[in-house]
Protein backbone atom coordinates (compact mmCIF):
# COMPACT_ATOMS: atom_id res chain seq x y z
CA UNK A 1 0.00 0.00 0.00
CA UNK A 2 1.38 3.60 -1.20
CA UNK A 3 2.47 5.66 1.86
CA UNK A 4 0.67 8.57 2.30
CA UNK A 5 1.47 11.76 1.25
CA UNK A 6 0.83 15.11 3.41
CA UNK A 7 0.26 18.29 0.81
CA UNK A 8 0.62 21.74 1.55
CA UNK A 9 -2.53 24.08 1.20
CA UNK A 10 -1.35 25.02 -2.27
CA UNK A 11 -0.35 21.70 -3.27
CA UNK A 12 -3.87 20.37 -2.04
CA UNK A 13 -5.45 22.70 -3.64
CA UNK A 14 -3.39 22.08 -7.22
CA UNK A 15 -4.40 17.92 -6.23
CA UNK A 16 -8.26 18.35 -6.05
CA UNK A 17 -8.83 20.39 -9.36
CA UNK A 18 -6.57 17.58 -11.07
CA UNK A 19 -8.71 15.13 -9.75
CA UNK A 20 -11.83 16.89 -10.25
CA UNK A 21 -14.88 15.63 -11.79
CA UNK A 22 -13.39 12.37 -12.72
CA UNK A 23 -14.91 8.92 -12.26
CA UNK A 24 -11.32 7.49 -10.79
CA UNK A 25 -7.92 8.27 -10.29
CA UNK A 26 -5.24 5.32 -10.48
CA UNK A 27 -1.81 5.62 -8.38
CA UNK A 28 -2.55 9.20 -6.75
CA UNK A 29 0.17 8.92 -5.20
CA UNK A 30 2.59 9.77 -8.25
CA UNK A 31 0.57 13.02 -8.54
CA UNK A 32 0.93 13.44 -4.91
CA UNK A 33 4.38 13.19 -5.12
CA UNK A 34 5.40 15.33 -8.06
CA UNK A 35 3.05 18.39 -6.50
CA UNK A 36 4.84 17.81 -3.10
CA UNK A 37 8.06 18.31 -4.93
CA UNK A 38 6.99 21.73 -6.28
CA UNK A 39 6.77 20.36 -9.69
CA UNK A 40 4.37 20.29 -12.54
CA UNK A 41 3.49 17.03 -13.45
CA UNK A 42 3.86 16.59 -16.81
CA UNK A 43 0.06 15.28 -18.50
CA UNK A 44 -0.74 13.20 -21.94
CA UNK A 45 -4.07 13.17 -23.75
CA UNK A 46 -3.79 11.18 -26.65
CA UNK A 47 -6.67 10.32 -29.16
CA UNK A 48 -6.92 8.52 -32.62
CA UNK A 49 -7.95 10.46 -35.59
CA UNK A 50 -10.74 8.70 -37.19
CA UNK A 51 -13.97 9.52 -37.20
CA UNK A 52 -14.71 13.71 -37.07
CA UNK A 53 -15.16 15.13 -33.50
CA UNK A 54 -18.69 15.41 -31.81
CA UNK A 55 -19.70 16.62 -28.67
CA UNK A 56 -18.27 14.16 -26.18
CA UNK A 57 -15.11 15.66 -26.97
CA UNK A 58 -15.86 18.37 -24.52
CA UNK A 59 -15.56 16.07 -21.83
CA UNK A 60 -11.62 15.29 -22.36
CA UNK A 61 -11.29 19.57 -23.14
CA UNK A 62 -12.80 20.73 -20.33
CA UNK A 63 -10.68 18.38 -18.17
CA UNK A 64 -7.81 19.75 -19.95
CA UNK A 65 -9.01 23.04 -19.45
CA UNK A 66 -8.95 22.06 -15.24
CA UNK A 67 -5.58 20.58 -15.48
CA UNK A 68 -3.69 23.69 -17.41
CA UNK A 69 -5.60 26.14 -14.19
CA UNK A 70 -3.59 23.75 -11.86
CA UNK A 71 -0.20 24.03 -13.60
CA UNK A 72 -0.03 21.05 -15.45
CA UNK A 73 2.08 21.03 -18.67
CA UNK A 74 -0.80 19.35 -20.80
CA UNK A 75 0.74 17.19 -24.31
CA UNK A 76 -1.89 16.16 -26.48
CA UNK A 77 -1.64 12.73 -28.89
CA UNK A 78 -2.71 13.03 -32.16
CA UNK A 79 -2.47 8.87 -32.58
CA UNK A 80 -2.79 8.52 -36.50
CA UNK A 81 -0.53 5.50 -36.26
CA UNK A 82 -3.13 4.29 -33.48
CA UNK A 83 -6.17 5.11 -35.90
CA UNK A 84 -4.46 3.44 -38.96
CA UNK A 85 -3.83 0.48 -36.65
CA UNK A 86 -7.39 0.55 -35.47
CA UNK A 87 -9.16 -1.75 -38.10
CA UNK A 88 -7.76 0.97 -40.82
CA UNK A 89 -10.66 3.67 -38.80
CA UNK A 90 -7.83 5.87 -40.57
CA UNK A 91 -6.70 5.34 -43.69
CA UNK A 92 -3.41 6.10 -44.89
CA UNK A 93 -4.15 8.46 -46.85
CA UNK A 94 -7.04 10.42 -45.05
CA UNK A 95 -4.37 10.33 -41.72
CA UNK A 96 -2.19 13.35 -41.76
CA UNK A 97 -5.26 15.77 -42.99
CA UNK A 98 -7.51 13.93 -40.08
CA UNK A 99 -4.68 15.16 -37.46
CA UNK A 100 -4.81 18.63 -39.13
CA UNK A 101 -8.49 18.92 -38.14
CA UNK A 102 -8.32 17.37 -34.11
CA UNK A 103 -6.08 20.24 -33.89
CA UNK A 104 -7.99 22.53 -34.94
CA UNK A 105 -10.91 21.29 -33.51
CA UNK A 106 -9.52 20.43 -30.25
CA UNK A 107 -7.92 23.55 -30.09
CA UNK A 108 -11.23 25.69 -30.92
CA UNK A 109 -13.07 23.56 -28.39
CA UNK A 110 -10.62 25.09 -25.53
CA UNK A 111 -11.04 28.42 -26.91
CA UNK A 112 -14.73 28.20 -27.00
CA UNK A 113 -14.57 28.16 -23.29
CA UNK A 114 -12.17 31.04 -22.98
CA UNK A 115 -9.02 28.60 -22.13
CA UNK A 116 -5.31 29.74 -23.75
CA UNK A 117 -3.79 27.39 -25.56
CA UNK A 118 -0.46 29.12 -25.95
CA UNK A 119 0.98 26.42 -23.13
CA UNK A 120 -0.40 23.17 -25.08
CA UNK A 121 1.61 21.03 -26.92
CA UNK A 122 0.33 19.02 -29.93
CA UNK A 123 2.71 15.98 -30.70
CA UNK A 124 1.63 13.78 -33.80
CA UNK A 125 2.04 10.05 -33.36
CA UNK A 126 3.97 9.55 -36.53
CA UNK A 127 7.10 11.95 -35.55
CA UNK A 128 8.42 9.30 -33.39
CA UNK A 129 6.72 5.81 -32.91
CA UNK A 130 8.90 4.84 -36.31
CA UNK A 131 12.18 5.96 -34.80
CA UNK A 132 14.61 2.75 -34.02
CA UNK A 133 14.80 3.36 -30.11
CA UNK A 134 10.79 2.79 -30.09
CA UNK A 135 10.49 0.27 -32.36
CA UNK A 136 12.66 -1.93 -30.80
CA UNK A 137 10.66 -1.52 -27.31
CA UNK A 138 7.85 -2.19 -28.89
CA UNK A 139 9.73 -5.56 -30.12
CA UNK A 140 10.34 -5.81 -26.56
CA UNK A 141 7.03 -5.46 -24.84
CA UNK A 142 5.49 -8.04 -27.74
CA UNK A 143 7.83 -10.91 -26.26
CA UNK A 144 6.78 -10.17 -22.74
CA UNK A 145 3.07 -9.91 -23.38
CA UNK A 146 0.93 -12.86 -24.42
CA UNK A 147 -2.30 -12.39 -27.08
CA UNK A 148 -4.62 -12.80 -24.16
CA UNK A 149 -3.46 -9.69 -22.50
CA UNK A 150 -3.24 -7.53 -25.23
CA UNK A 151 -6.66 -8.42 -26.30
CA UNK A 152 -8.28 -7.62 -22.62
CA UNK A 153 -6.14 -4.59 -22.36
CA UNK A 154 -7.96 -2.95 -25.68
CA UNK A 155 -11.06 -5.35 -25.62
CA UNK A 156 -12.70 -1.64 -24.70
CA UNK A 157 -11.07 0.71 -26.91
CA UNK A 158 -9.93 -1.06 -29.89
CA UNK A 159 -12.60 -2.89 -32.43
CA UNK A 160 -12.15 -6.57 -32.22
CA UNK A 161 -13.80 -9.88 -33.64
CA UNK A 162 -12.97 -13.52 -34.08
CA UNK A 163 -10.21 -12.93 -36.34
CA UNK A 164 -9.14 -9.35 -35.53
CA UNK A 165 -5.78 -8.09 -37.42
CA UNK A 166 -2.86 -8.24 -35.44
CA UNK A 167 -2.32 -4.38 -35.21
CA UNK A 168 -5.08 -4.72 -32.75
CA UNK A 169 -2.85 -6.38 -30.38
CA UNK A 170 -0.13 -3.65 -31.30
CA UNK A 171 -2.06 -0.60 -30.47
CA UNK A 172 -2.56 -1.35 -26.57
CA UNK A 173 1.47 -1.76 -26.67
CA UNK A 174 1.91 1.68 -28.28
CA UNK A 175 0.09 3.76 -26.22
CA UNK A 176 1.79 1.93 -23.08
CA UNK A 177 5.12 3.09 -24.86
CA UNK A 178 4.17 6.72 -25.72
CA UNK A 179 4.10 7.22 -21.90
CA UNK A 180 7.30 6.78 -21.57
CA UNK A 181 8.42 8.69 -24.94
CA UNK A 182 5.98 11.87 -24.31
CA UNK A 183 7.86 12.06 -21.01
CA UNK A 184 4.63 11.90 -18.82
CA UNK A 185 3.68 11.47 -15.12
CA UNK A 186 0.29 11.17 -16.31
CA UNK A 187 -2.21 10.25 -18.82
CA UNK A 188 -5.83 11.22 -19.04
CA UNK A 189 -8.38 9.06 -20.47
CA UNK A 190 -11.71 7.78 -20.38
CA UNK A 191 -13.13 5.33 -18.23
CA UNK A 192 -13.15 2.35 -21.37
CA UNK A 193 -9.52 2.46 -21.26
CA UNK A 194 -8.65 1.31 -17.47
CA UNK A 195 -7.95 -1.75 -19.00
CA UNK A 196 -5.30 -0.79 -20.63
CA UNK A 197 -4.00 1.78 -17.82
CA UNK A 198 -3.82 -0.82 -15.52
CA UNK A 199 -1.92 -3.04 -18.15
CA UNK A 200 0.38 -0.01 -18.64
CA UNK A 201 1.51 -0.06 -14.77
CA UNK A 202 2.24 -3.78 -15.03
CA UNK A 203 3.71 -3.74 -18.48
CA UNK A 204 6.49 -1.03 -18.41
CA UNK A 205 8.57 -2.05 -15.50
CA UNK A 206 9.01 -4.94 -17.23
CA UNK A 207 10.87 -3.05 -19.61
CA UNK A 208 13.06 -0.75 -17.54
CA UNK A 209 10.39 2.16 -17.09
CA UNK A 210 8.58 3.48 -14.56
CA UNK A 211 4.89 3.04 -14.02
CA UNK A 212 2.50 6.32 -14.30
CA UNK A 213 -0.56 7.70 -12.85
CA UNK A 214 -3.86 7.74 -14.69
CA UNK A 215 -7.10 10.42 -14.28
CA UNK A 216 -10.22 8.49 -15.69
CA UNK A 217 -12.86 10.54 -17.48
CA UNK A 218 -16.52 9.27 -16.67
CA UNK A 219 -18.04 8.55 -19.90
CA UNK A 220 -20.60 10.38 -21.39
CA UNK A 221 -24.40 8.32 -22.73
CA UNK A 222 -25.49 8.72 -26.16
CA UNK A 223 -28.66 10.16 -27.30
CA UNK A 224 -29.52 7.24 -27.88
CA UNK A 225 -28.13 5.52 -24.48
CA UNK A 226 -25.06 3.89 -24.74
CA UNK A 227 -21.83 5.60 -25.06
CA UNK A 228 -21.58 8.01 -27.41
CA UNK A 229 -19.70 7.28 -30.27
CA UNK A 230 -17.99 8.92 -33.64
CA UNK A 231 -19.62 6.04 -35.88
CA UNK A 232 -23.21 6.18 -34.45
CA UNK A 233 -24.14 9.27 -36.34
CA UNK A 234 -27.53 8.92 -34.51
CA UNK A 235 -25.75 9.00 -30.85
CA UNK A 236 -23.40 12.38 -31.38
CA UNK A 237 -23.72 15.88 -32.18
CA UNK A 238 -20.93 16.58 -34.63
CA UNK A 239 -19.07 20.13 -33.50
CA UNK A 240 -20.40 22.02 -36.79
CA UNK A 241 -23.63 20.74 -37.03
CA UNK A 242 -26.18 24.06 -37.86
CA UNK A 243 -28.59 25.15 -34.91
CA UNK A 244 -31.34 23.55 -36.70
CA UNK A 245 -29.77 20.09 -36.79
CA UNK A 246 -28.56 19.99 -32.97
CA UNK A 247 -32.13 20.84 -32.09
CA UNK A 248 -33.50 18.16 -34.22
CA UNK A 249 -31.21 15.66 -32.52
CA UNK A 250 -31.56 16.25 -29.43
CA UNK A 251 -35.75 16.73 -29.66
CA UNK A 252 -34.94 13.02 -30.94
CA UNK A 253 -32.95 11.86 -28.14
CA UNK A 254 -34.08 9.23 -25.95
CA UNK A 255 -34.83 11.15 -22.58
CA UNK A 256 -37.18 9.06 -20.34
CA UNK A 257 -39.38 11.17 -17.87
CA UNK A 258 -37.84 11.03 -14.17
CA UNK A 259 -34.76 8.40 -15.53
CA UNK A 260 -31.36 10.01 -14.50
CA UNK A 261 -29.11 7.03 -15.38
CA UNK A 262 -28.29 6.38 -19.19
CA UNK A 263 -30.11 9.71 -19.95
CA UNK A 264 -27.39 11.51 -22.78
CA UNK A 265 -29.50 14.92 -22.18
CA UNK A 266 -28.82 15.07 -18.72
CA UNK A 267 -25.30 13.77 -19.45
CA UNK A 268 -24.81 17.02 -21.82
CA UNK A 269 -25.89 19.16 -19.02
CA UNK A 270 -23.70 17.94 -15.90
CA UNK A 271 -20.68 16.59 -18.11
CA UNK A 272 -20.53 19.80 -20.87
CA UNK A 273 -22.38 22.83 -20.25
CA UNK A 274 -22.43 23.15 -16.36
CA UNK A 275 -18.25 22.43 -16.25
CA UNK A 276 -18.35 25.21 -19.83
CA UNK A 277 -20.25 27.43 -17.65
CA UNK A 278 -17.97 27.52 -14.80
CA UNK A 279 -14.78 27.80 -16.54
CA UNK A 280 -16.85 31.05 -18.08
CA UNK A 281 -16.92 32.46 -14.94
CA UNK A 282 -20.84 31.98 -14.30
CA UNK A 283 -21.62 28.02 -13.96
CA UNK A 284 -25.26 28.03 -14.05
CA UNK A 285 -27.75 26.12 -16.38
CA UNK A 286 -31.46 27.84 -16.90
CA UNK A 287 -34.38 26.50 -18.01
CA UNK A 288 -37.22 28.45 -19.42
CA UNK A 289 -40.89 27.86 -18.49
CA UNK A 290 -43.73 29.46 -19.86
CA UNK A 291 -46.01 31.49 -17.46
CA UNK A 292 -43.17 30.51 -14.53
CA UNK A 293 -40.23 31.58 -13.34
CA UNK A 294 -36.83 30.02 -14.86
CA UNK A 295 -35.16 26.77 -13.09
CA UNK A 296 -31.63 27.60 -12.82
CA UNK A 297 -29.54 25.44 -11.59
CA UNK A 298 -25.74 25.56 -10.45
CA UNK A 299 -25.53 21.61 -8.94
CA UNK A 300 -26.16 18.58 -10.83
CA UNK A 301 -27.61 17.28 -7.66
CA UNK A 302 -30.69 19.40 -7.72
CA UNK A 303 -31.35 18.99 -11.67
CA UNK A 304 -31.24 14.95 -10.62
CA UNK A 305 -33.68 15.46 -7.69
CA UNK A 306 -36.16 18.14 -10.17
CA UNK A 307 -36.19 15.35 -12.99
CA UNK A 308 -37.21 12.64 -10.54
CA UNK A 309 -39.73 14.31 -9.28
CA UNK A 310 -40.56 15.37 -12.47
CA UNK A 311 -40.57 19.18 -11.87
CA UNK A 312 -38.28 19.01 -14.71
CA UNK A 313 -39.51 17.62 -17.47
CA UNK A 314 -38.01 16.20 -21.10
CA UNK A 315 -40.16 18.93 -22.40
CA UNK A 316 -38.49 22.06 -21.12
CA UNK A 317 -35.29 20.18 -20.55
CA UNK A 318 -34.66 19.43 -24.36
CA UNK A 319 -35.39 23.14 -25.63
CA UNK A 320 -32.98 24.41 -22.88
CA UNK A 321 -30.19 21.52 -24.07
CA UNK A 322 -29.71 22.68 -27.74
CA UNK A 323 -29.78 26.26 -26.54
CA UNK A 324 -27.44 25.71 -24.42
CA UNK A 325 -25.48 23.62 -27.44
CA UNK A 326 -25.97 25.97 -29.84
CA UNK A 327 -24.67 29.24 -27.90
CA UNK A 328 -21.29 26.90 -26.74
CA UNK A 329 -20.97 25.49 -30.42
CA UNK A 330 -21.03 29.15 -31.91
CA UNK A 331 -17.54 30.46 -31.22
CA UNK A 332 -16.34 27.07 -33.02
CA UNK A 333 -18.47 27.50 -36.22
CA UNK A 334 -17.64 30.61 -36.38
CA UNK A 335 -13.96 29.87 -36.26
CA UNK A 336 -14.45 27.37 -38.69
CA UNK A 337 -16.44 29.67 -40.88
CA UNK A 338 -13.53 32.57 -40.93
CA UNK A 339 -11.10 29.89 -41.74
CA UNK A 340 -10.24 28.80 -45.41
CA UNK A 341 -7.60 26.28 -44.35
CA UNK A 342 -10.08 24.81 -41.76
CA UNK A 343 -12.23 24.14 -44.62
CA UNK A 344 -9.78 22.68 -46.74
CA UNK A 345 -8.00 20.47 -44.26
CA UNK A 346 -11.77 18.91 -43.71
CA UNK A 347 -12.86 18.31 -47.39
CA UNK A 348 -9.19 16.51 -47.54
CA UNK A 349 -10.06 15.15 -44.31
CA UNK A 350 -13.43 13.95 -44.76
CA UNK A 351 -14.20 13.60 -48.00
CA UNK A 352 -17.59 13.39 -49.14
CA UNK A 353 -18.88 10.09 -50.16
CA UNK A 354 -19.84 9.34 -53.42
CA UNK A 355 -23.27 7.88 -53.76
CA UNK A 356 -23.10 4.44 -56.27
CA UNK A 357 -25.24 4.59 -59.31
CA UNK A 358 -27.47 1.88 -59.96
CA UNK A 359 -26.67 0.54 -63.08
CA UNK A 360 -29.83 -0.54 -65.44
CA UNK A 361 -29.58 -4.35 -65.77
CA UNK A 362 -29.98 -5.73 -69.13
CA UNK A 363 -33.40 -7.84 -68.65
CA UNK A 364 -33.12 -9.55 -72.39
CA UNK A 365 -35.77 -10.44 -74.48
CA UNK A 366 -37.28 -13.29 -71.70
CA UNK A 367 -38.63 -10.88 -68.78
CA UNK A 368 -42.55 -10.43 -68.12
CA UNK A 369 -44.01 -8.10 -71.16
CA UNK A 370 -41.02 -8.41 -73.50
CA UNK A 371 -43.69 -10.08 -75.90
CA UNK A 372 -45.62 -6.83 -75.60
CA UNK A 373 -42.84 -4.83 -76.75
CA UNK A 374 -42.10 -6.96 -79.11
CA UNK A 375 -45.76 -7.21 -80.93
CA UNK A 376 -45.73 -3.74 -81.14
CA UNK A 377 -42.78 -3.02 -83.02
CA UNK A 378 -43.68 -5.94 -85.70
CA UNK A 379 -45.46 -3.71 -88.21
CA UNK A 380 -43.10 -0.84 -87.95
CA UNK A 381 -40.46 -3.97 -88.96
CA UNK A 382 -42.57 -5.43 -91.83
CA UNK A 383 -43.22 -1.17 -93.10
CA UNK A 384 -39.24 -1.04 -93.32
CA UNK A 385 -38.82 -4.47 -94.57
Amino acid sequence: MAEKITLDAAAQARFDLISNQLAEVLNPEIIEGILAEGRNPRVYWGTATTGRPHTGYFVPALKIAQLLNAGCDVVILLADIHGFLDNLKAPLDLVENRAKYYSKVITAILESVGVNTEKLTFVLGSSYQKNPDYVMDLYRLSSLVSEHDAKKAGAEVVKQSNNSPLSGLLYPLLQCLDEEYLKSDVQLGGLDQRKLFVAATEWLPKIGYRKRAHLLNPMIAGLQGGKMSSSEADSKIDLLDPADAISKKIRKAECAPKVVEENGVLAIVEYILLPAAGLKGNKEFRVERRDQEPLVYTDIKQLHEDFRNDILTPQILKPAVASGLVSLMAPIQAAYEASEEWKDITLKAYPPVEKKQKKVKDKGSRYPGAGKEQKEEKPAEKEQK
